[in-house]
């Protein structure tokens, strides 16, 4: 049975490039615009109360944060900081959620007014009185501090990415360049050309290594900036020319079940367009050793991007044709697809974080993604939790079934036992 059509969660005055949710508050911040050109296209961060109502996860606008003529194209969150991509730049920005007001301020009908029109291409969705405990009305952003992290001609930041401990960032971008930064002072610590081109993706892993995908057909893993090992990932698949794929997509994913341990999970894409099109790839690495574990088709539509739930159960896939699906990291099979989702490319994907509060808005389901797209629409893709039988009720079918073989046989053959 197909899924159903994914509900249209939210819909923004520009086209959406990114999107992310806050770990420990049902927030979700999403960002874009129309860049520096005169089209009266804005550009800004929306902030979204994500809450179950009447069963169902929705979203409500609580705050447009204007980014003038900068487009947000790249998005990072470490706690209330957010490390922004705006053309040749990281903006890093730190947000608070201010607690309700008393009810006397409430505007016409009990709602309270949008407090900040000048920057919103329309109205904010209004707060109704009475909502629920600990909903905020306000969020209130700082501009803390803005770094040039791209130095080519294209001038991008095309990748951003916080350390797990928050301590560091990197960055890469349009001219082929990592960049660390020490965070929250921005120092730069760290810069040389990984890539000859442009970097798509970087990955910030165990032991201080960091692995960056690139448009030149490398992912490399690094140490500082001496070379560990270029992955591979068709070494066993004979057939596959070195340059008929580059890697789109890079990530690390937690283990389930084990602690600590990592799995890298890289996304291969045809370099070149043509009338069949050739599958895509996804391949599962080994944390630690970088030795490709298990590779599977993905579908020939051109993978676009690439999220993983916070266990590593899931994987979330985005395409340039719009469609979404979600895989099990395990094995790498397919378990939901939504074809042409959005019509038009997706640009990034982010699964419902697993704390206590992701878990109150996921509503009985195994998973919940995110998908937004040049369409300005943030999409919310459900996962129905999978159904499971209990070890001992398998145990006494087989049981059963061998009973029920054996007394078959026995009425066919007389004399069989």
């Amino acid at each position: 049975m197909a899924p159903r059509r994914p509900a249209e969660l939210y819909r923004a005055p520009f086209p959406l490039y990114t999107v992310r949710l806050h770990p420990r508050r049902p927030l979700a911040i999403t960002a874009g615009g129309g860049g520096a050109a005169k089209t009266g296209i804005r550009n800004g961060v929306h902030f979204l109360q994500l809450e179950q109502i009447g069963g169902q996860l929705s979203a409500s606008l609580l705050h447009c944060h204007d980014t003038e003529t900068r487009a947000t194209m790249t998005m990072a969150l470490a706690g209330d900081v957010i490390a922004a991509g705006q053309d040749n730049s990281c903006h890093i920005l730190r947000f608070s959620l201010q607690e309700p007001e008393a009810a006397g301020s409430a505007g016409k009908d009990g709602e309270t007014p949008c407090q900040h029109p000048a920057a919103c291409a329309s109205p904010c969705q209004p707060v109704a009185a009475g909502a629920a405990p600990g909903r905020a009305r306000e969020v209130r952003v700082e501009s803390l501090q803005r770094v040039r992290t791209d130095f080519s001609p294209d001038a991008l930041q095309k990748a951003v990415r916080f350390s797990a401990d928050g301590a560091l960032l990197a960055t890469g971008g349009a001219d082929g360049f990592l960049r660390l930064w020490e965070f929250p002072s921005m120092k730069k610590t760290l810069e040389f050309r990984a890539h000859d081109g442009e970097i798509e993706d970087i990955a910030l892993g165990p032991d201080n290594k960091v692995v960056t995908a690139g448009r030149d057909f490398q992912c490399c893993v690094w140490q500082q900036d001496q070379l560990v090992t270029g992955l591979r990932w068709h070494e066993n698949l004979p057939g596959i020319p070195d340059k008929a794929y580059r890697y789109q997509a890079c990530r690390f994913g937690a283990v389930e079940g084990s602690a600590g341990a990592l799995r890298l999970y890289t996304v291969q894409v045809p370099h070149k367009r043509e009338r069949r099109p050739p599958p895509c790839y996804l391949t599962k690495w080994d944390g630690k050793s970088f030795l490709p574990l298990l590779t599977r088709p993905c579908g020939s539509e051109v993978v676009s991007c690439l999220s993983i739930s916070d266990s590593g159960t899931f994987l979330g896939l985005g395409t340039v044709t719009g469609s979404v699906a979600i895989h099990i990291a395990f094995s790498l099979q397919r378990l939901y697809y939504v074809k042409e989702a959005h019509g038009i490319v997706v640009t990034d994907v982010a699964f419902v974080p697993e704390s206590r509060p992701g878990r109150e808005l996921l509503g009985g389901h195994e998973a919940a993604l995110l998908s937004v797209a040049v369409d300005s629409r943030c999409k919310l893709h459900l996962l129905p939790t999978r159904r499971s039988l209990p070890v001992w009720l398998l145990l006494l079918l087989c049981a059963g079934l061998i009973v029920a073989t054996i007394l078959l046989l026995q009425l066919a053959f007389p004399g069989f036992l």
